[in-house]
C-alpha cells in the first residue's frame, strides 16, 4: 500500500494531523500499537488554548467542543489558606476551554471512521524505515500478518515511548532532561467541582489541583512521593489529604466519592532537538513533555500539528518550503512553554531538598505576583497561549 503520509500513533496529535490532512486532500493511514480502547481510556488533561479550539474547528471537530466545553476566564491560586484569582480576560482579553483529552480523542476517531478513513489499530512491531532518504517506508503486523506502507512522509505522534524518535541515530538528535523528585496522584470522580474555575493550591504538604472535565466529573490531584504506590492510597485517604491541603472555601465546597480512574504520574521536561528527520517529523510527545503544571502539553501538540500540517500541504501543492523551517518553528514555541511550565511547578510544590529558605521564596514569589498586575499579566499570557509565529 502507498500514502503520501503515514501517521504513527492515533492520540490526539495523530489524529489531529488525520483529519487535517484528509480534508485538505491528502492520503494519510494512522498506524497504533495500541487497541481503541485502550488509547480512548487514557485520562489526560483537558485546558485548551484558542488556538486548540480554533485547529479543531478547522478539522471539523468543534461542534460537541463548543457545545460542552467550560469556558474559564481565570485560575485560583491559594497560599496560607487565601485564595487569589488571576483574570484572564481582564488581564489578556482571553479565555481557555475545558474539553478532555478524552472526548478530543473520541471525536476525532468517530470523524474519521465517519469518512472511511484507514487506520490500524493493535499493530505489532511497527518499524519505520529509510526515512533519511526519499522512499521511506512502514512495516507492521497485523493479526500476524505482515503490511508494508510506502509513503513520502512519516509523522511520528507516538509519543514518549514510541517508534519514532528511538530510530533516529543518536548522533543526530539532542535531548534534555529534567525529571521532578514527586509525582501527582490523580483521582477523577463523578462528583461537582469545587470551583467553576481551577484551583492550584501551594501547601506546606504539597501542591494540589482542583480540577474538572465538567460540571459533575472532577479530577482532583495531590503531590506525592516517586514511591508511593495507587494501592497506598485509598479514596478515603485521597480525599483527607487533599482536603487538608485546600482553602477552607474550597475544602468546604468538596464533594467525595468513588474513584473512577487513580493513577500516579511522574513530572518531567523533556526536549528533543531537531524535530525533524530527512522525511520523518516528531510532534507531541514524541518530541517534547511538560509538567502539567501549566495545561501546555495537549496544546503544543496541537501546535506542532498546525505547523506540520502547513508544510504537508504545502509540500503536496510543490512548494516543501515550509517543511524545511518546521523544526525551528515549533521549537521556538516549545521552549517557552518548557520555561513557564517549569515555572508554574518550581513556584507551587515543596522540593524535598529545598529546605525552609525556598519555601520561604516561593511564598515571597507569590506574594509578588499577587500584588503586581505586570506579573499576573505574565502568568495569564502564557496560560492562555502565546502568539503563534508563523
Amino acid at each position: 500500500m502507498r500514502v503520501e503520509v503515514a501517521i504513527i500513533g492515533a492520540g490526539p496529535a495523530g489524529l489531529l494531523l488525520g483529519q487535517l490532512l484528509h480534508r485538505a486532500g491528502i492520503d494519510a493511514i494512522v498506524i497504533e500499537r495500541q487497541s481503541q480502547a485502550h488509547v480512548l481510556g487514557r485520562i489526560r488533561a483537558g485546558v485548551l488554548e484558542q488556538v486548540t479550539i480554533d485547529l479543531l474547528d478547522a478539522a471539523g471537530v468543534g461542534a460537541r467542543m463548543h457545545r460542552e466545553g467550560l469556558i474559564h476566564d481565570g485560575i485560583g491560586i491559594a497560599l496560607n489558606g487565601r485564595r487569589h484569582r488571576i483574570d484572564f480576560r481582564v488581564l489578556t482579553g482571553e479565555s481557555v476551554m475545558v474539553y478532555g483529552q478524552t472526548e478530543i480523542t473520541r471525536d476525532l476517531m468517530e470523524a474519521r471512521e465517519a469518512a472511511a478513513l484507514r487506520t490500524v489499530y493493535e499493530a505489532d512491531g511497527v518499524a519505520i524505515h529509510d526515512f533519511a532518504g526519499a522512499r521511506p517506508y512502514v512495516t507492521f503486523a497485523k493479526a500476524g500478518a505482515a503490511d508494508r506502507i510506502d509513503c513520502d512522509y512519516i509523522a511520528g505522534c507516538d509519543g514518549f515511548h514510541g517508534v519514532c524518535r528511538s530510530s533516529v541515530p543518536a548522533s543526530a538528535i539532542h535531548t534534555y532532561e529534567r525529571s521532578y523528585p514527586f509525582g501527582w496522584l490523580g483521582v477523577l470522580s463523578d462528583t461537582p467541582p469545587v470551583s467553576p474555575e481551577l484551583v492550584y493550591t501551594r501547601h506546606a504538604r504539597g501542591f494540589a489541583l482542583c480540577s474538572m472535565r465538567s460540571l459533575t466529573r472532577s479530577r482532583h490531584y495531590v503531590q506525592c512521593p516517586l514511591s508511593d504506590t495507587v494501592e497506598a492510597w485509598s479514596d478515603e485517604r485521597f480525599w483527607d489529604e487533599l482536603r487538608r491541603r485546600l482553602d477552607p472555601a474550597a475544602a468546604a465546597a468538596l464533594v467525595t466519592g468513588p474513584s473512577i480512574e487513580k493513577s500516579i504520574a511522574p513530572l518531567r521536561s523533556f526536549v528533543a532537538e531537531p524535530m525533524r528527520f530527512g522525511r520523518l517529523f516528531l510532534a507531541g510527545d514524541a518530541a517534547h513533555i511538560v509538567p502539567p503544571t501549566g495545561a501546555k502539553g495537549l496544546n503544543l501538540a496541537a501546535t506542532d500539528v498546525r505547523a506540520l500540517a502547513q508544510g504537508l500541504i504545502a509540500a503536496h501543492h510543490g512548494d516543501p518550503g515550509a517543511l524545511e523551517t518546521y523544526s525551528d518553528r515549533c521549537l521556538r514555541r516549545v521552549w517557552k512553554a518548557e520555561r513557564f511550565s517549569w515555572w508554574m511547578t518550581s513556584l507551587l510544590h515543596r522540593f524535598p531538598d529545598a529546605g525552609d529558605f525556598g519555601f520561604k521564596l516561593q511564598e515571597a514569589e507569590l506574594a509578588y505576583l499577587f500584588g503586581s498586575e505586570a506579573a499576573q499579566k505574565a502568568l495569564a499570557e502564557n496560560y492562555v497561549g502565546l502568539p503563534i509565529e508563523d
